[in-house]
């Protein structure tokens, strides 16, 4: 069921990313070693992403929070920071989870956010207001809900007063999504796309990035259009990461209407399952008015949100 929703989501993702938005694609091959972490999927999630104001273009200005050791980039054997959550040991292909053990009642509500350079074109022509949606975080901030972000480097470059929001909340994680958004498989729904030996700098480059920011970071990783093959998780050996890809699929990119986003995480959450979501405004109109509802429902249904470390098992 989950796989059928995502191929045909991932349709209407084709034609976004045609119109300066995000892209999703669904082609990967099993990591040779067995994820951590029960449930790997075979297909994909598009990712579009938005947030409200906050128009800043400079470089981001470090907070005075201080952040975790994270491994360095070397191509050696050497185990990665054990107590960074998705730490895994370099050099070695980096694992995938969908979800967490099918024990307890913890959900994981993870939100992208995307930039590539057509959205950010958009900003500049004035044809969108905002990828960045802050009724999201308001909402999440009141009800003293734990989510995880997944960041683009020029999204965070974008709204670094929104990603300084982000990282002084001890309730919510830092994790990584490239940084422009761009594929690194063939196909990839009509993202934009980067040679496959660019990712290891272009993942590393965004831990930079989102690094001064402090909070709660961590060595999780997303793909655009969770796109990948074993060329793409063989690259990421080096930065010691784990690979999320997420086995709920809320479909909020391009929504018009907020039940079917309800229906879709309520039917499908589980103990453990990683809820894709988008905390881009612009993109994914419709997610702030559905996460009420969604949250109410995960009460209803005895899941508790608690952050992605967490659901995965630390």
């Amino acid at each position: 069921m989950i796989r059928a929703r995502r191929r045909r989501f991932l349709g209407v993702l084709v034609v976004a990313a045609v119109l300066g938005g995000a892209g999703c694609a669904a082609s990967r091959v099993p990591p040779s070693n067995p994820p951590v972490f029960a449930g790997s999927s075979a297909s994909s999630t598009p990712s579009t992403t938005s947030v409200a104001p906050t128009v800043d273009a400079s470089p981001a200005t470090p907070s005075t929070a201080v952040s975790p050791a994270v491994p360095s980039v070397g191509a050696s054997s050497t185990p990665a920071v054990a107590t960074v959550p998705g730490a895994t040991p370099i050099g070695v292909r980096a694992p995938v989870v969908d979800h967490g053990p099918r024990t307890g009642n913890k959900v994981a509500l993870t939100f992208d956010a995307d930039m590539t350079d057509a959205m950010l074109a958009n900003l500049r022509a004035g044809r969108v207001t905002s990828y960045a949606n802050l009724r999201i975080l308001d909402l999440l901030e009141r009800e003293q809900v734990p989510a995880t972000f997944f960041l683009t480097g020029k999204w965070v470059r974008r709204y670094p007063d929104v990603t300084r929001r982000i990282a002084g909340n001890p309730r919510f994680e830092l994790a990584n999504h490239t940084y422009g958004h761009a594929a690194f498989t063939r196909d990839c729904y009509d993202l934009p796309s980067q040679p496959v030996g660019e990712l290891r700098d272009d993942v590393a480059k965004t831990f930079e990035v989102i690094k001064p920011y402090g909070g709660r970071q961590t060595r999780y990783f997303r793909f655009p259009g969770l796109c990948h093959d074993a060329a793409a998780l063989d690259a990421l050996a080096p930065l010691g990461v784990t690979v999320v890809d997420g086995d709920v699929v809320s479909g909020d990119p391009f929504a018009k209407a907020w039940r079917p986003l309800v229906r879709a995480v309520l039917d499908h959450a589980r103990p453990g399952s990683v809820v894709i979501m988008h905390v881009t405004e612009a993109n994914a109109t419709m997610t702030d008015e559905a996460l009420p509802h969604i949250l109410a429902g995960l009460r209803e249904r005895g899941l508790t949100p608690a952050p992605l470390s967490e659901v995965l098992g630390g």
